[in-house]
């Protein structure tokens, strides 16, 4: 008789472990992908794609929490506050319409976020990252018990002034920091403190939820400046010597090909995806705050230096390549400028981990000591 030895079950992937639900979830998420395409801007059906997709998240992220969720007291009334919040700014959103009729600020932030000639689009995945950090903390926001805390009502009164005033003086922008701090607000009254402070990241991460629109040309124009003046010098090292400058633009000694010096990281929705990474990446690895705030400071310069790298390797190849080999690189080597900074802000960050942590043989000496007798 043949006998059969069960060995160890062989572990699920994490596509395997998911539910039904969350695979329709996902391939939600691939419909937004597609619905947000330029071609489809200010069309009617995108915003409603992605308002769906947004929706169906919380129920997703609630099913993943269960347990955590069963804890949580005042639940319905959390989400029945957070639902009128979000139907005033729905209704009373926004007082400007000369970007689209749009009274709804969700609606207007969808088509900042959406628009061909803004690089907003970072806004579209953010909340969807800051629902996934949630879950990544859920067992940290419980480690107190959640109970209702109604000093967060004057934050709240707070997030109303702002959108007052955003209302009044037609500025968007000041009404999206007020409905963001509503709903962190919202959170606060229902579970107290202790989760105001526990949820203080992810919930900033949002802060790159707020368009910064026809500001970026100012905030991007000093560094623009920078990076050409920094390839002008690496170019008249030797790699085009006749290369010339006027003001942002790079030109060869023949004024017949251009090198375009586009807002640093490939655009300002790059530098900021940028800062957000490396954000998201010191609050998860690192516990101390010098840490965290070194890597938010890092990736300003490091998206300058990856412009740089970029810029310079266009310029190689037009010179040996021909004009056309430069364009083609212009146009398609976007990706280095992020590869550069990315993989900078990863050796500094194995830089940090080394600082304060003692090495295996100090430690385990220093133990042998520390139980050596003393001798007289």
């Amino acid at each position: 008789m043949t006998s059969f030895v069960s060995g160890s079950q062989p572990k699920k992937s994490w596509f395997q472990e998911l539910e039904p639900h969350e695979i329709g979830f996902l391939i939600l998420l691939a419909a937004v992908s597609y619905a947000c395409q330029d071609k489809f801007w200010r069309t009617w059906w995108p915003v409603y794609v992605y308002s769906a997709a947004l929706l169906a998240a919380v129920p997703v992220l609630i099913w993943r929490c269960r347990e955590e969720w069963r804890q949580l007291p005042n639940r319905g009334f959390f989400l029945s506050l957070a639902a009128a919040w979000v139907v005033l700014f729905v209704i009373f959103g926004n007082a400007t319409f000369n970007s689209g009729d749009f009274a709804s600020l969700p609606s207007w932030l969808f088509d900042v976020y959406t628009s061909p000639s803004l690089d907003e689009g970072h806004g579209l995945l953010i909340p969807f990252v800051v629902l996934g950090l949630y879950w990544w903390r859920r067992r940290e926001l419980l480690a107190q018990p959640p109970r209702l805390w109604w000093p967060a009502i004057l934050l709240v009164g707070f997030a109303l002034l702002l959108h007052f005033i955003g209302f009044l003086a037609q500025q968007q922008r000041i009404s999206v920091v007020g409905f963001l701090l509503g709903l962190y607000a919202l959170t606060g009254l229902a579970w107290g403190k202790h989760w105001l402070q526990r949820s203080f990241f992810p919930f900033f991460l949002l802060a790159f939820c707020v368009p910064i629109g026809q500001y970026a040309g100012t905030l991007t124009l000093p560094l623009r400046l920078l990076v050409s003046r920094i390839v002008e010098v690496i170019a008249h090292l030797g790699l085009a010597p006749d290369l010339v400058r006027e003001g942002t633009q790079l030109f060869d000694a023949q004024h017949t090909f251009a090198y375009e010096v586009a807002a640093p990281c490939s655009g300002i929705h790059s530098l900021i995806a940028l800062l957000a990474l490396a954000t998201i990446y010191g609050f998860l690895v690192f516990k101390p705050a010098w840490k965290r705030l070194v890597m938010m400071l890092v990736a300003l310069p490091f998206a300058v230096l990856g412009n740089v790298v970029r810029l310079c390797f266009t310029i190689a190849v037009a010179e040996t390549c021909g004009q056309a080999g430069g364009k083609m690189v212009e146009t398609d080597a976007g990706y280095i400028t992020f590869a550069v900074a990315i993989g900078c802000a990863y050796l500094v960050s194995r830089w940090l981990e080394k600082i304060g942590t003692v090495p295996a043989a100090a430690a385990g000496l220093g133990q042998t000591l520390a139980d050596k007798p003393a001798t007289p």
